[in-house]
């Protein structure tokens, strides 16, 4: 079977979705992964694994209805040149005009991979109320015919019926996230010492940047030994981006290290002792959060959707109101009082990565579910479970209840 798979970012392909390309290729499917960026290492490492890449332009945040009609154009002579037999498209845009354009080449088979309805939806965004329906509306355009909605937490479907994407009947399948490779992102042992809090994220302003700096600054007053840094790449396609001067001036005024983002971020999750995400962007599971799980580390992050699904309380970490410096400050220093609290939190952390969160079996259900996977690679029948997918704990069995 011919597989096109559309995405925002090159670089994701092969970060977040190698080994499910892979293992479409080792199914002796042919693949054609579709980026808006060329990145050369990318292409080397797709090339390696037997996948074709294609580069299509797009403006991935910025609101330009002339670019979109060019995206969707640009993807509907896509379908028309390789007539794919399915199409699994991710993220907000290649979902949208990728299913559009699956619609009008008429291919068989299109899936849609939310991993987070993004900053469109996000609380608090200053995108303009008649963006986000015109976006809601398109959304249920592009997915009124997929086969099935993929969605990564609990709180994905009942928001898209409310914002009209789709209706009850719509088939939803959970997944716990992207997964995360469990041998490359190996149990590390905590670092003794004075307290390294490690952020990982996109310098976006809803990713809870400043809230992050407010609170190092809290903590430092009663414990001036901890550290504290944050690692990612400037966005500057995204409205939510910081410059990079209000960067400089937020590492003048706080006591944060800006680390330069990076493709390899284990040797900075080794050295932290806690991973910290005070986000309030509408996230489907943060990656950041299951990679520092894997590596066993503690985790403190925001009550929001997506991002609390791995998290149990007082277990592997803390949950706290987004938005909050204070609460966030007060979670850090219960690390900063009892340093064996992240080597406690940081073991039940890897354990649940181990239970629930590895791209095996993510990998494996997504390959079931759209019947890319050999009879004897996928899961047996299940009666069907009746626990509400919101009830599920982390470290349950993510397959036993995949419809939502």
């Amino acid at each position: 079977m011919k597989v096109v798979v559309l995405c925002s970012l090159a670089y994701s392909l092969t970060n977040f979705r190698g080994n499910l390309l892979r293992a479409m290729r080792a199914n002796g499917h042919q693949v054609i992964a579709v980026a808006p960026d060329y990145d050369p290492a990318v292409a080397k490492e797709l090339a390696d694994s037997g996948i074709a890449f294609r580069v299509i332009p797009m403006q991935r945040a910025a609101v330009n209805p002339f670019a979109d009609i060019r995206l969707l154009v640009a993807y509907f002579w896509l379908m028309l040149r390789e007539r794919p037999q399915l199409v699994l498209a991710y993220t907000q845009k290649p979902i949208i005009y990728g299913g559009l354009a699956s619609r009008l080449a008429a291919v068989p088979r299109f899936y849609a991979l939310m991993t987070g309805l993004g900053h469109v939806f996000s609380a608090g965004s200053s995108v303009n109320p008649a963006v986000r329906r015109l976006a809601a509306a398109l959304y249920r355009a592009a997915i009124r015919r997929a086969r099935a909605i993929f969605v990564f937490n609990a709180d994905d479907r009942k928001d898209m019926i409310a914002l009209g994407i789709i209706d009850q009947a719509r088939k939803v399948i959970r997944v716990p996230g992207s997964g995360v490779d469990l041998a490359k992102f190996e149990a590390r042992p905590v670092p003794a010492g004075p307290p390294l809090f490690l952020m990982i994220a996109r310098l976006l302003r809803n990713k809870g940047i400043a809230e992050f700096a407010e609170a190092s600054a809290l903590v430092r007053q009663a414990h001036p030994d901890a550290r504290f840094a944050v690692l990612g790449h400037l966005d500057d396609q995204n409205p939510e981006g910081f410059g990079r001067a209000e960067i400089a001036e937020i590492a003048r005024r706080y006591p944060v290290d800006f680390l330069a983002g990076t493709s390899d971020v284990r040797p900075c999750l080794a050295d932290a002792a806690v991973f910290v995400l005070p986000s309030y962007y509408r996230e489907g599971l943060p990656r950041t959060i299951l990679e520092a799980m894997a590596t066993g580390r503690a985790v403190i992050t925001t009550d929001q959707p997506g991002c609390r699904d791995p998290i149990e309380e007082g277990g592997n970490g803390f949950l706290v109101p987004p938005r909050d410096p204070r609460a966030l400050a007060a979670a850090m220093i219960r690390f900063a009082e009892d340093p064996m609290l992240a080597v406690r939190m940081g073991a039940r952390s890897r354990e649940i990565a181990e239970a629930s969160y590895s791209d095996a079996l993510v990998n494996r259900m997504l390959l079931d579910a759209m019947d890319l996977a050999p009879a004897s690679y996928r899961f047996a029948p299940r009666q069907a479970d009746s626990t509400p997918a919101d009830a599920r704990l982390p470290g349950a069995d993510a397959a036993a209840d995949p419809v939502v």
